[in-house]
């Protein structure tokens, strides 16, 4: 009988190592849904598509297709609605727009934001994976009840014109 009886040294070891593995299996969740989004290009009002992208612990995006990647006069389009007159002439292909999206649940994240380049503000932004090729976004100021609520769709690089 007292072979089948743990000591105090072998029950923490026990514990222990339990605890590590669960550590260690909650540590590797956050990158398995990142993996679900990251490197893949997200089509929003069919007027920008952002290719998603770790930061740090976060995902952020920058703009790889506009619907009209360029000015009249042939140029690529500027931030010219940005509300600091100094960041006016960046081209907006390559303008990474949402940062600080964290892991909050399996296929959700929460804490973003967003910068629109068509109005120049920045709003608060939560998004949730609903299939693999759909992912809900809530955007917002202040409240999220009082934000707008849009879809963004997976898209294969290079299937649209005006890429960056």
């Amino acid at each position: 009988m007292q072979g089948h009886l743990m000591g105090p040294h072998s029950l923490l070891r026990q514990i222990y190592r339990t605890v590590l593995l669960v550590i260690s299996m909650a540590a590797s969740v956050p990158c398995a849904m990142a993996a679900a989004v990251t490197e893949d290009v997200w089509l929003m009002d069919a007027k920008v598509a952002v290719k998603i992208f770790p930061c740090g612990d976060r995902l952020c995006g920058r703009i790889v297709w506009l619907v009209v990647p360029r000015d009249p006069q042939g140029n690529l389009n500027r931030d010219k609605n940005n509300p600091d007159i100094l960041l006016r002439q960046r081209r907006l292909c390559g303008l990474t727009i949402l940062w600080g999206l964290k892991s909050t649940a399996p296929n959700r994240w929460e804490g973003g934001r967003l910068y629109n380049p068509f109005d120049g503000e920045t709003y608060n932004f939560s998004a949730k994976l609903k299939s693999g090729n759909k992912i809900v976004a809530r955007i917002y100021r202040g409240l999220p009840l009082l934000g707008k609520t849009k879809t963004l769709q997976r898209v294969a690089h290079g299937t649209l014109e005006g890429w960056c």
